[in-house]
């Protein structure tokens, strides 16, 4: 009888945790969130790389895995590195699912902040995006700097929840051109 009722606790356990949703939030101490596997950053890149270009647009690619535990709410974009300050239209900044070279569903923006000071953009996704999800955010700068070389951005992704632990997924690398370089270099 007790390897009957040991059995049937041990298949009646295993039901139970095979019932249970495989990826949960990190809940820490105090109500934050956090995710339980990292969201990563996949790709970087300009539709124009020229100095002082108008109408160039930089996609940041995004990859929050199946087993995230939550949603990302929010996503900050910071610029790190450069010789020129770059600013940005935060009222023309989008998001959509995929990647670029292949767009799917446009993903809602609850807010899009351009923070001058801090050189900061932040997006509030409304509603959250869902684990599982690859996403490009797309940002609309005044124009390109008017100093060429490597410009770094900081990304960092917040999940969902009332005290959310952003989490830095590393830096997105562009580089800007002199259109006259290579005449520098080839005369």
């Amino acid at each position: 009888m007790k390897s009957f009722i040991s059995k049937l606790t041990i298949s009646l356990a295993s039901l139970l945790i095979i019932s249970l949703p495989s990826a949960k939030a990190v809940e820490l101490e105090g109500g934050r969130t956090a995710f339980e596997k990292s969201p990563r950053l996949l790709n970087t890149v300009t539709t124009l790389n020229s100095i002082r270009s108008w109408g160039a647009k930089y996609y940041f690619t995004i990859n929050l895995p199946e087993n995230a535990g939550e949603a990302i709410a929010k996503v900050t974009i910071q610029q790190r590195r450069g010789s020129d300050e770059i600013d940005f239209y935060g009222d023309e900044t989008f998001a959509f699912e995929g990647e670029r070279s292949d767009k799917g569903e446009e993903l809602s923006l609850g807010a899009a902040n351009w923070d001058e000071e801090n050189k900061t953009i932040s997006l509030t996704f409304d509603p959250p995006i869902s684990p599982g999800t690859t996403f490009t955010v797309g940002l609309k700068p005044k124009r390109n700097p008017d100093v060429g070389g490597i410009y770094l951005f900081g990304v960092t992704a917040f999940p969902r929840g009332k005290k959310p632990e952003g989490l830095y997924l590393g830096v997105g690398r562009l580089s800007f051109f002199d259109g006259n370089t290579f005449n520098r270099f080839f005369p």
